[in-house]
């Protein structure tokens, strides 16, 4: 073979490689806001139902983060997963070796159609810089880092549909000091602006304060961006039954003008492994967040597709359901997308 042959091979299989790779990443349509819904490239609205994986630092350690993991997500009737990522993880671990996880996790999820949240998965006051659990420590420095890194890294890849800025903003009634809304807000923006500035073009979510339960500043005072969209985090015991004008008034409101996503919810009983306080419930609360979300086009994720965490999805890893998996299984399943 002459030179001008070799090269001409190299150069081709330099570009069918850079081809199936492109292919490959990117085989999903970009989703992007138009209103306060969620379209894909041909202007028609989607709307999101999927589960929450637990953290993937913690499913590698187990065994477990692997494609047999996303096809039983998808199995269950997912169109949409969430990775959390707490913060000490990603520290302990290293930013190269989490983005090994991410990479395989993200390439698994686009050979099965599904998109991909990525969720800062920190709990507490970002602007006292105190949080609910040592595991959740961060501090603004390595949140901004963070996100600067995703936006770097995944910014083109349209299976990234969304990335969620702050799991679950909280003063834990003043526990963890005091947090104004404007602050917060400010926040949100800056990190909306590096992530845009670095390539990021997925859809950055927001959440408001107790627990990512509360929108209301909303109303008044809205993050200064394009392109966004707001989550809330509404489990059973926020508020009591009926729960549904509570809903309008205190989250609910926001899809009238901008897209909703609800990132968590789900139930337990008292019985189950992990329950606490403001997720004991019953399938009365599955009736009435799936009816409430599915007649305002609200997207929902599902947590946790894990048999440890609470409120657990499935119970042994032959994916046996538990009572708020068999509820929520039945449920993702009988939705039809074209």
């Amino acid at each position: 073979m002459n030179k001008f042959n070799k090269k001409l091979l190299v150069l081709l299989c330099v570009f069918f490689s850079s081809s199936a790779f492109s292919f490959s990443q990117n085989k999903l349509d970009r989703i992007s806001v138009n209103g306060s819904n969620f379209v894909i490239e041909d202007g028609k609205i989607i709307i999101f139902r999927g589960l929450n994986t637990s953290d993937p630092d913690k499913l590698e350690i187990q065994g477990h983060w692997d494609k047999s993991y996303f096809k039983e997500i998808k199995k269950w009737g997912a169109n949409i997963v969430r990775f959390p990522v707490h913060p000490t993880a990603w520290a302990k671990r290293g930013k190269g070796n989490y983005l090994k996880l991410l990479d395989e996790g993200i390439k698994w999820a686009t050979e099965l159609d599904l998109y991909v949240i990525i969720d800062w998965h920190s709990i507490g006051n970002l602007q006292t810089e105190m949080y609910q659990d040592d595991m959740y420590d961060t501090t603004l420095k390595q949140t901004y880092d963070f996100w600067r890194t995703i936006a770097v890294k995944y910014g083109k890849n349209t299976t990234v549909a969304f990335y969620e800025l702050f799991n679950e903003p909280t003063t834990y009634h003043n526990t963890l000091g005091t947090a104004t809304w404007e602050a917060w807000k400010k926040i949100n923006e800056e990190i909306i602006t590096i992530v845009r500035a670095n390539g990021g073009e997925g859809i950055p979510l927001v959440a408001g304060f107790n627990w990512a339960y509360d929108l209301t500043p909303v109303i008044e005072n809205p993050i200064d961006a394009e392109g966004i969209a707001y989550v809330s985090h509404p489990y059973p015991e926020k508020r009591e039954k009926p729960w549904e004008n509570q809903w309008t008034a205190d989250w609910g409101f926001v899809k009238e003008k901008y897209p909703l996503i609800l990132t968590e919810i789900g139930f337990c009983g008292p019985e189950d492994i992990g329950a606490h306080h403001p997720v004991i419930s019953d399938e009365s609360y599955g009736d009435a967040i799936t009816n409430y979300a599915d007649e305002k086009e609200i997207s929902y994720v599902i947590w946790v597709f894990d048999p440890q965490w609470a409120p657990r999805l499935f119970e042994d890893w032959d994916y046996t359901p538990s009572r708020h998996g068999k509820y929520f299984k039945k449920k993702l399943q009988s939705y039809k997308y074209n």
